[in-house]
């Protein structure tokens, strides 16, 4: 199975007015900076690749996305995109993405502006998809098999098709239906125009441009193709060289934090990786209970050993059980002495973390703060 790591080589594009206000650019294909080499077509000449159809016009990062991760499938790989809002050259597309008011699946139309269109992404997510989320949510394990030159139906590829639609997707599909993050009538403190829709928005022509030509236009929608996909694939490829491996890691620690103490409310990482989110996530999964309170970690610089109290959410830095109030604040000799445990390093202001020169000093410092 071919890897993503071949896409994208080049950048190329020439691009040609076609009748109607119909215009036909390819991106070539091989998987790892994705996005294109062109060939020129012309309605006269007989189609020999698939064609996917698109609106023209101002473009938001949905048909963008949507575009790049579309053209990664064996179905439509090496596709031609045309952008028109010509109805008669759509119905002659082989897919549609963000025009035509029509989502059916089974004829690889994609758009989700029509009235009565209600499609999530399911697992629990309640967003309503742009047309990047629909093609996300009927080729994303595909994408994401052959990422990991896997089968789909490995169960790899499930967790990581949940965790970059979390991650990554949700957003995409939230700003193009116009859904606000929080559920408040507050004003916002302040603005934020540097996520992905609002960076690749701004490739529009900028309307002092004396050059609004169709040419022009493409050329600004190729470079949103190329910073849509760049980014998913980014996000991809953490997901699977660094997030799995760590989820991986947590899991066989939470599940081992019965044989630390008999509380199971500390956690001891038998290698440091980011832990948080997965902890949060896994313990909903895995049904813990007590939460895990403490988390043990070695320190790879220092060598010496950190014990941190666990938030009481991934967006709170409120302790769930911070460490004791008379160690916040000191250091070494003076930490050891009230707390009766050698080696002690220090402890912070806010109790959430602190420091042992060796395991066994940062355990009894985790049992001792259960107790207190």
């Amino acid at each position: 199975m071919l890897s993503t790591a071949k896409l994208f080589n080049q950048t190329q594009i020439h691009l040609n007015r076609l009748p109607r206000r119909t215009f036909t650019f390819t991106f070539s294909s091989s998987m790892a900076t994705a996005a294109t080499n062109s060939v020129i077509s012309s309605p006269s000449l007989k189609r020999v690749k698939r064609v996917v159809g698109t609106h023209n016009g101002s473009f938001h990062c949905d048909e963008a996305l949507g575009c790049f991760m579309i053209r990664l499938t064996d179905k439509f790989s090496g596709a031609d995109i045309v952008r028109t809002r010509d109805p008669q050259v759509l119905e002659k597309m082989d897919a549609v993405l963000d025009v035509g008011g029509v989502y059916n699946a089974a004829m690889d139309r994609y758009d989700h502006h029509q009235k009565g269109f209600e499609e999530v992404f399911g697992y629990g997510y309640t967003t309503k998809l742009s047309s990047a989320g629909l093609v996300y949510k009927h080729f994303g394990k595909e994408i994401i098999a052959k990422e990991l030159q896997v089968d789909e139906d490995h169960p790899d590829v499930l967790r990581l098709f949940v965790a970059v639609y979390k991650s990554f997707m949700e957003a995409i599909d939230a700003v193009d239906n116009g859904i606000n993050q929080y559920d408040s009538d507050l004003p916002q403190r302040y603005v934020n125009n540097t996520h992905l829709s609002s960076r690749v928005g701004r490739l529009n022509l900028d309307w002092m441009d004396p050059d609004q030509s169709p040419e022009k236009e493409n050329e600004a929608f190729h470079k949103a193709v190329s910073l849509s996909g760049s980014e998913f694939m980014d996000n991809l490829r953490f997901h699977a060289k660094s997030w799995l491996p760590a989820r991986s890691i947590v899991m066989e620690c939470l599940s081992a934090a019965k044989d630390v103490d008999p509380s199971r409310e500390i956690m001891v990482l038998t290698r440091f990786c980011p832990w948080k989110l997965h902890l949060f996530e896994l313990e909903e999964e895995m049904k813990i209970d007590p939460l895990i309170k403490y988390v043990l970690y070695q320190d790879d610089r220092s060598k010496s050993w950190r014990v941190q109290a666990v938030a009481i959410s991934p967006d709170k830095f409120e302790s769930r059980k911070a460490l004791p109030s008379p160690w916040r604040g000191l250091r070494d000799e003076q930490l050891s002495t009230e707390s009766g445990i050698p080696g002690c390093v220090f402890v912070h202001m806010s109790g959430f973390i602190g420091g042992n020169h060796s395991y066994e000093g940062a355990l009894a410092m985790a049992k001792a703060a259960l107790l207190l």
